[in-house]
This record gives C-alpha cells, structure tokens and sequence, in this order.
C-alpha cells in the first residue's frame, strides 16, 4: 500500500477553491518572507560595502568586492542553477505560456543567495526580478507538493509572481496588474482570486516586516503636487521622451547580452565578477553619493539631487544596468528602469520649473518613473497604478495617465515589443504567432479526442460473465453503468484478485467494481486529462456530463492527437463548409440518460418520426433534441443570412407540446448552414448524441448514392447509432420530397389536424432481420421501445442463410429470442429462412405475414455493406409497402463505414 502524501490528505478536508485559497495563502506568505530575507541580506552587504569603502582606499575596495561577490554569484548560479541568471521575469513569462523551463525550489534558493551577493557588491539592479522569480519558484514547488492541474499549476504560479512584485514594492494591485496586462493575460475570476490574495498577503507580511523597497508617500505630501492644464505640455514632453529613450534602452539591453555572451564568450562567474568590477570602478570614480545605490534611487525619485547630479546619475545608471544585466548578473530591470524615468523627469521638471515656475521637479520625477516603466515594458495601466500605490498622491494619477499612455505609443510606433519579449525572442522563444500552433494542441478538449463508442458491462452481470466480456475483447478496462448511468470501473487486475472459486464466479460486477471512478468533463483541455492520467496512473478516463457515460479517453487517443499535431493532420484538407449558426435554441432539464437527434425538415413526416423518438426516449429515459436546419447559398456566410426561421419554430413548438404530453424532455435549435449533413454532425458532437433519428424516401433517383446526400454522410460519419425509418405510404399522404419551404402556405391550424392525424402509429405486426453482429443487437435493443408503438404487437425475428448442406448457426436467433423474452410480455417468434436472396425472402415474409414493420439490424461486413453495393435496404422498401426502419450501431473514428 502506498504512502498518503499531505497534498491527498488536504484534498479529502478540502474543496477545490477552499484548496486554492490556502495555496495562495501560503504562496502570499512564503513569497514575503523570502522577499524579506534578500532585502535584509542585500541591506546588510551592501552596507557592509559602503562602510568598509570609508576605512580603506575605495579604489581598489569597491572594485574587489564587485569582482569577487559577482564571481560567487556566478559560480553559484552555473553550479546549481543556471536558469537563476537575469531578471527571472522572461522565464516566469515563457513558463506561464507552457515552455518548459525549470522552476522549482532549487532555483528560488539559488535566486535567493546569489541576487544578496549581486546586489550586496554594488551592481544597479533591483530586487524586484529575483522577487518575481523567486515567489513563482515557490509557488510551482507548491503545485509539486500538492499536485494539481497544468492550468491550475499556472495560475498558482502567476499568483507566485504577483506576490513577489507585490512584497518588493508594497504595491499589492499593481502586482496583480503586471501579472494580468505583462505576463498570463489571464482576467478568469479563479486567476484573479488568487492572484489577489496572494498580492495582498505578500504586500501586507512585507511591509509589516519592513520588506517594501520604496516608500514616496511622505516625500509626495511634501512637494504638494498639484495638476494644471498650462503643464499638459511638458507631460506630453516628458512622455515623447521616455518614449524615445526606452526602444534605446531594450535594444542596449540585447546589445549587451549579445557582446557579452556570443562575442566575448566568457563564463557566466566571469561574466558577473567583471560587471562588479567595472561597477566598482565606475562607483569609486563618482561622488561618493553614488556608492550606495538605495540611497541614489531614494535621491532620484524625491529630486534630492542638483539637476547636474541627476544627468550624472540618468548616464551611470543607464551604463551600468547594461553592462550587469548583459553579465547574466541575477537582479532586475524594474528598479534602474524606475530609477531612469524619475532622472529624466526630474530633468523635464527643472526645464518647467525655469519658464513657468508651476510645479517642482520632484512631480514630474514621479510621473517621468511610470513613463518610462510604461515605455520599456508596455504596461500603461500597471505604470500608473505602481507609481501611485508608490506615492499614494491622487493629483499625480491625471499626469501619470497623460505621460503613461504617450510614452507606451510612441516606443510601441518604434518596436512593438517590450523588453521582456525581446529578451524571450534573443533566447529563442517566441510566444506570438511562433506558438500558436501548441496552443492549438493544447486548446484540444476531451471531447475532441475521446471515444465515443464505449463497451461497458451492467453492474449485475456476474463474474463468470465478466470474464468472457474481456476475453472477447482487446479492451483491459471496462466502464460499469446502471440504469444508463456510469456507477463505475472494473479492471482485468480487478478480476485477477478474485479467488478462482465457484461463489466467486457468482458474485456480481458490483461487488468487485471500483465505485465512484475518476472522470473528465467533455470540456476539460487535453494537458489537464494527460496530468490526471499521470497522477491517477491510469490508463483510461471516462469522460461524463453528470453521470452520463458519454466516451472515454486513453493515454493513446492523446498520443494520436499529439501526433496529428505534430505531422500537421490537424483537421480535415480541402475546402470546408462554414460552421452552421443557431438562430433559435430551447432547452429543457437535462434529466435523461442520453439524448436522440431527429432533425425535422417535412412538417407532415414530423409527427410519426417525432413518435418513433419519444417510444425510445421512454423506453431508455433519454431526452429528444430536434434540429431544424435551414440551408443558404454558399457564398453567404451562415451569420449574416436573412432567413424565416417562423415555419421551423412552428415545426420544433409541436415537437415540444408532444414531448411535454408523453413526460420527455424536449430541446429544440434552428441553424443556418451550408450543408445540413455537416450541420448534423456538428449538433451530434456538440450535443453529445447517443442516436440519431431520420426520415428516409425508401428510394434515390442520384448516381452514387445509396440513401440520399444527408442521410449517406450522417450514416457513414456520425459516431452514435443511427436509425433511418422509411414510414409507411399510408402515413405519408404527401410527396416524401415536400419540405417546409414548400409548405409555407399551410395554415397553421390545417397543418396541425393533418400531422396530428398521423401521431397515432399503430404498428404490431414486426419483422426483424438478424444476420449477426453489433448492428444487430442494437436492433434488438431498440425494439422493446419500438414495439410500443403497437396495441397488440407480435414479434417475428428472422435469420436468412444461404442454402447449404451444413445447418446455420442460429446462437444470433436465441440471444436475441432470449433477451427480448426477458424484456416484453408479447409473442416473439424466431424463424429461421434459408433463402439465395435476402430481399427476396424479406419481401416474401411480409406479405405472407402482412407485417406493419420491417426492422433490419445488419451487420458491419454482411447487409450494411451490401447496401451500400447494391442497395438492399432501398429494394426490400421500393416493393414493401409498410414501414421499413435501418439500424446501424455507433462506430468509432477509426472503423467508419467508407
């Protein structure tokens, strides 16, 4: 027996949501304390740094711990983590986007560790990457410990990343903000709820534990900003040029990467202990202000320094990001980014400041921040909202928005990608039109994939039974159903645990089955069923609407959906009809088993059809969907066709009024379409049809058809069973060809007392044609609700053989004999015919027995595929002049009838 991880335990207290809730929690929680440790450890170097630089000569001390912190960062990184290297926030991106990038617990420790180092040594980046990649780090460790599904796996890793950019800075909604406008574009209520109340949990736990980077709020309350339409100018100004600045700023970044890694090709410790040196040189060369990078970008943003000293700063501070980040260094770009655009800004201001003498600098330096934030990572709305949860000043958000959005279209005129996309595209991952073609594969739903002809065994069947249902069939599962409905699964290791004793033997299924088995939605995505599939290790899922059986999906039909993907068979070649579209839908409580499709075209066919459908539906407690399809033109578009879609309402109200009186639930839809045999394919799969229901001439005057257009495509492509009833003539008092938009001019009132009189079908006398297989026994599965239609029904089943000196096998006589004996208190009569023809024999039965109905139930290989060679079904219903219905059984994908 194997162990029960927490995840299991925390599942059986917990709800789904419930669960989601404590992950983010916890994801809020962990995220901020680790956000806690690296200011702290950052804080304490760092200090350390700047101390020891005031007791010995700082030409020589700053450049050495520059060089050997980078070094140990590096060395650390290329040891144990090398995804750790950069800002973290273009592989957050890509993971988020399904690119299999490692993030785990060994990345956000090695994160952790080397941005202390990288920053403590005095290298210009900011916390705020490493704080994203390391809070989605451990939110994907999380979703490891407690396993769950790909989709659901992201969002706890947004939720990861929004907390770490939401305990940096403080700033719990622009932490959502930048998740759902830089890095998931996902806006679901579930994604935002967590995502949320991770932000909230981080923003608060940091800023309780002094974790926050920047607090303006008092300096903003000083400066006593205020707006005036006079300055809209140089906002205006100040947005054209962070703007202009930024496309220069990404396309140094790559530069920098590229010479870094691809000219130089120097190791990745190398690399980082050169950018502390040069770091510590360039320190050691500017005022000593410069030595303490908190300091500056504090200085910076409140306009503390002299407008000389803010240009040197805006250049240094340009330099240096390029070249630590080029290095691979472990920090982030949101800080020097913040930093830069409160320089320029700062610098806009003072130009103001001297001809209109309206606003202080320190203003514009907090509008010039959510600018050039706005123009490097082409996020406007998480621009303004960072800047003001940063200030907390409300007259700055009128200026932010104005510089904000200016600075977004002019770099988005430049280049129309953000720093991050650029940094995935020069590592060679792109996540725009290069990937759509995984998403498509990934968008699959089980639906698409399962299959929808499912052998199942009844919950009462004993074991001795089960046993020879796996030996007659390649299939080591079987789903269990009673009453229709799946109760659940048995396995051939179920039976091979079971004593090879008589009582054994007697025992039923449902004593040994494995009750309440794991299932799928039809809309649940294919990753989402592959991850369920490898967490149950299981080989097959039934997929369910409720407790309706309606398919089931194994490891194989995914890896054949994978692998049309990847060949490129990813549909159907040729030019394809346009989707149909529905212009009229009625539901009803879905209480059914299953449900049968009758599409209705001929309003004085309806009725007797309509009665053959709900005789079934009773007899198998399923519901009735009746489709009415109206066919346009081919070059107008099914959307934006004008139709009259009032003869089809009348047709489905009638359908609707006959289910309401016999107690079955009635759904009713009219679609526009190109082709109505496509339409009944498309309503068969989205509808999840168990069978299908049509009116058939009995003849066909076309060259190569067998029954007519629509019904030769629903019978050789739909995948549930199918039943063509040819009625009798004495039913049909109108030319089989008339549709409704010929019988346009019936009065309402006349056209119900004519189809009314046609309900009540009277057949007693049946005739069944058995010749083996599945097709067959579906026949005789139908017939206990068939033979209601009758007062006093007798049942004939009959078997043709060709004469020959041996006897035929008649097991198919008795199975069925037995069965229907079982079902029905009528006569039932099995006749074994030896005859050259079939039709002949049939066509020579019914009029010696002047039977009322004629039911064939043939088999895949024996009078199914001789009609479609030479028609069997239309010569027994050219010279019968009763009723004549066709069964053929569902079939799967790959045995349709061609």
């Amino acid at each position: 027996m194997g162990y029960i991880t927490i995840g299991q335990v925390l599942r059986r207290f917990l709800r789904p949501r419930r669960l989601a809730i404590f992950e983010a929690a916890l994801i809020g929680l962990v995220s901020a304390f680790a956000i806690v440790l690296l200011k702290q450890g950052v804080a304490l170097l760092g200090s350390w740094r700047v101390a020891i630089s005031y007791q010995f000569p700082a030409w020589w001390v700053l450049p050495a711990i520059g060089f050997l912190c980078g070094l140990l960062s590096g060395l650390l990184m290329e040891w144990f983590a090398p995804e750790a290297a950069g800002s973290g926030i273009p592989q957050v991106k890509a993971v988020l986007a399904t690119v299999p990038i490692p993030l785990d617990l060994r990345v956000a420790l090695v994160k952790l560790v080397g941005a202390v180092l990288a920053l403590g040594s005095g290298l210009p980046l900011g916390r705020e990457g490493p704080t994203i990649q390391v809070g989605a780090a451990l939110a994907a460790q999380l979703s490891r410990w407690f396993p769950t599904s790909p989709s659901h796996r992201r969002q706890l890793i947004a939720a990861g990343a929004g907390a770490g950019l939401a305990a940096s800075f403080g700033t719990p909604i622009a932490g959502v903000l930048f998740v759902v406008e830089g890095l998931f574009h996902d806006v679901s209520g579930f994604t935002l709820g967590t995502e949320i109340l991770a932000s909230f949990i981080g923003s608060v736990v940091s800023r309780l534990l002094g974790g926050e980077e920047l607090d303006l709020s008092s300096y903003a309350i000083s400066a006593q900003t205020h707006f005036t339409a006079g300055e809209i100018p140089f906002y205006l100004l100040l947005g054209i040029l962070a703007g202009l600045l930024a496309p220069l700023f990404i396309n140094g970044v790559v530069a920098s990467l590229t010479l870094s890694r691809r000219v130089l090709r120097l190791s990745l410790p190398l690399r980082v202990g050169l950018a502390g040196l040069i770091a510590g040189i360039t320190m050691a060369c500017l005022p000593e202000t410069f030595r303490d990078n908190a300091g500056v970008r504090e200085m910076l943003a409140t306009g503390s320094l002299s407008w000389q000293l803010t240009a040197i700063a805006l250049a240094s501070q340009f330099f240096l990001t390029l070249v630590a980040y080029g290095a691979g260094a472990p920090g982030g770009l949101f800080a020097p980014i913040l930093l830069i655009g409160s320089a320029l800004g700062y610098l806009v201001g003072t130009g103001e400041m001297h001809s209109l003498a309206v606003t202080l600098p320190v203003t514009y330096a907090f509008v010039g921040m959510g600018a050039f934030f706005s123009a490097v990572n082409r996020v406007p709305i998480t621009a303004v909202v960072i800047v003001f949860e940063l200030t907390t000043d409300f007259n700055l958000v009128l200026p932010l928005m104005i510089s904000s959005v200016m600075a977004y279209f002019v770099a988005d005129r430049i280049s129309s990608q953000s720093l991050f996309d650029r940094l995935l595209a020069w590592n060679g991952i792109r996540l725009g039109r290069e990937a759509e073609g995984m998403g498509a594969w990934a968008e699959l739903t089980a639906t698409e994939v399962m299959q929808r002809r499912v052998e199942t065994l009844a919950s009462q069947i004993t074991l001795e039974q089960a046993i020879q249902a796996f030996s007659r069939s390649h299939h080591r599962g079987f789903p269990v159903v009673e009453d229709g409905k799946l109760v659940g699964i048995v396995t051939q290791s179920d039976l091979d645990n079971i004593p090879q004793t008589q009582t054994a033997r007697t025992m039923t299924l449902s004593e040994i089955m494995t009750r309440h088995p794991v299932t799928v939605r039809p809309t649940d995505k294919l990753m989402d069923v592959l991850s369920l599939l490898t967490r149950t290790k299981l080989s097959r899922l039934p997929v369910t609407e409720g407790r309706q059986l309606l398919g089931i999906i194994t490891r194989s039909d995914i890896l054949r959906a994978e692998s049309a993907h990847l060949s490129g068979n990813t549909g159907p070649s040729g030019p394809q009809a346009a989707p149909s579209y529905c212009v009229y839908q009625t539901r009803a409580p879905a209480t059914g088993d299953g449900r049968i499709l009758v599409p209705l075209g001929n309003p004085l066919k309806a009725a007797p059809l309509l009665q053959i459908a709900l005789a079934i539906a009773r007899d198998r407690n399923y519901e009735l969907e009746c489709l009415h399809a109206i066919q346009i033109p081919s070059h107008t578009p099914p959307r934006e066709a004008t139709v009259d879609a009032v003869p089809g309402r009348r047709l489905l109200q009638q359908a609707v009024r006959l289910g309401r009186a016999h107690k079955i639930p009635v759904h009713t839809q009219i679609r526009v379409a190109h082709d109505v045999a496509q339409t009944i394919l498309e309503t068969i799969k989205e509808r999840h049809i168990k069978l299908l229901i049509m009116g058939w001439k009995g003849s066909t005057l076309t060259p190569g058809r067998i029954f007519s257009d629509v019904v030769d495509t629903a019978i050789r492509q739909a995948d549930c069973t199918v039943v063509l009833v040819k009625l009798d003539e004495a039913l049909a008092p109108v030319k089989s060809g008339i549709f409704v938009r010929e019988a346009r001019d019936i009065p309402a009132e006349r056209l119900r007392k004519r189809t009314s009189a046609n309900l009540h079908l009277n057949l007693n006398r049946w005739l069944i044609f058995m010749a083996g297989g599945p097709n067959a026994q579906q026949a005789v599965q139908l017939l206990p609700g068939l033979v209601s239609l009758g007062n006093s029904p007798e049942i004939r089943l009959c078997q043709v053989s060709q004469p020959a000196a041996s006897p035929p096998d008649e097991t198919v006589l008795e199975d069925a004999s037995h069965f229907l004996k079982q079902r029905l208190s009528y006569p039932v009569i099995s006749t074994p015919v030896c005859a050259e023809s079939v039709p002949d024999a049939a066509i020579d039965l019914v009029q010696k027995k002047q039977c009322d109905a004629i039911v064939l139930g043939a088999s895949r290989e024996g009078m199914l595929t001789q009609a479609i060679r030479g028609n069997i079904p239309e010569t027994i219903a050219r010279n019968c002049n009763c009723t004549v219905i066709l069964v053929r059984s569902a079939v799967n994908q790959d045995s349709k009838l061609g």
